[in-house]
């Protein structure tokens, strides 16, 4: 396998270590905004059938590096994986977005929750990785990722993406101990997937906690944080004698970023509610940050992205530490000419902060 990555510009902002411009890389950049992503989708029959093979899932991977001069790759796959191989039925209905057959909604089914077996039950991911990181041949470095433990319980115990959280919300208060029970089988399964994305070519990882934000401050400190800090605490800090450095996200966790600093990742995602500069001065010389730009902006002229991309550059200031990108998921929507503006922009206005 290929160790020396021949642009490792983001593996680098990630260790705060100077870079010549700023990188970036987008949330969901393998997506349905690309007419070539949706065309490999409708081939494979089904988005989870596009997960689950390995050629596919390395096919979707390399689409947008293919259009864009991206600077990471990441792997093509869901944080829904892993509930998946515990056993609860993941199934998609069409333009419902993922559901479970088996929620956890019994003490039983709780207390019989299981590590799966991440060779066998998650080899379908580790071979996309393996096979993404040979394909790439050394151009970028390739992200892993998963979802948190609380966001992962959340779909576990509601059986499908919620508004109101009020099943997983009524357990964790009014049964908190089977709760700490989900988190914490969850949070050494994806220490686990996680570690085993690194072993199979995976140069960066990232935890999504994509529904930290929905909870409370004392509840987020109790349900969420522990179990990111339990997966970061057990991460492979290097592979082949070259540093694994990790992100740890919550969307809506602006408030808490100081927190999350704390828990020894390597750097802190920010969503686009948060002004990068603010959080530079609270934890910059902690961790580097990646973000943040709204989504929303790539809706509006590429004039308009580039302003706002100044807007981001100018408030994170001089130096290196920021990985550039979206405060959340590209949309469905957008136009990929825009991405591409946004690309353009981010590599052409950083070159003079650094």
């Amino acid at each position: 396998m290929n160790f020396k990555v021949k642009n490792d510009t983001f593996l680098r902002a990630l260790l705060r270590q100077p870079t010549d411009y700023t990188p970036l890389w987008m949330m969901r950049q393998a997506g349905r905004y690309l007419p070539e992503y949706c065309a490999t989708r409708k081939r494979a029959g089904s988005f989870l059938n596009l997960c689950k093979s390995p050629d596919l899932a390395t096919e979707v991977t390399l689409q947008p590096l293919e259009r864009f001069p991206l600077d990471a790759a990441i792997l093509f796959s869901d944080i829904l994986t892993v509930p998946d191989a515990m056993g609860l039925g993941l199934y998609f209905s069409e333009g419902e977005g993922p559901k479970f057959e088996r929620p956890l909604n019994t003490e039983a089914a709780i207390k019989a929750l299981r590590v799966p077996d991440i060779g066998t039950d998650l080899k379908y991911v580790t071979d996309a990785v393996s096979q993404i990181r040979k394909a790439l041949d050394g151009s970028v470095p390739l992200i892993g990722f998963t979802g948190s433990p609380w966001t992962l319980a959340c779909y576990m115990v509601e059986g499908a993406s919620s508004s109101e959280y009020t099943k997983v919300k009524t357990l964790m208060y009014k049964e908190p101990k089977l709760m700490h029970h989900i988190l914490s089988v969850t949070a050494d399964a994806v220490t686990a997937y996680l570690n085993a994305q690194i072993e199979a070519g995976a140069q960066a990882v990232m935890i999504f906690d994509s529904w930290g934000g929905a909870l409370s401050h004392a509840a987020y400190h109790q349900f969420s944080l522990p179990y990111m800090q339990r997966i970061v605490q057990g991460l492979k800090r290097e592979h082949d004698g070259v540093k694994v450095p990790s992100i740890v996200f919550t969307k809506g966790g602006g408030l808490w970023i100081e927190s999350i600093a704390d828990i020894g990742c390597d750097a802190v995602g920010l969503d686009w509610t948060m002004d990068i500069g603010i959080a530079r001065q609270k934890v910059g010389h902690k961790v580097a940050l990646q973000g943040n730009l709204d989504p929303n902006v790539l809706f509006a002229t590429p004039e308009v992205i580039r302003d706002e991309v100044e807007k981001i550059l100018t408030s994170y200031g001089y130096g290196g530490g920021h990985v550039f990108n979206l405060g959340h998921g590209i949309s469905q929507y957008t136009n990929p000419e825009n991405a591409a503006a946004l690309v353009q922009a981010v590599h052409e206005l950083s070159k003079k902060y650094h």
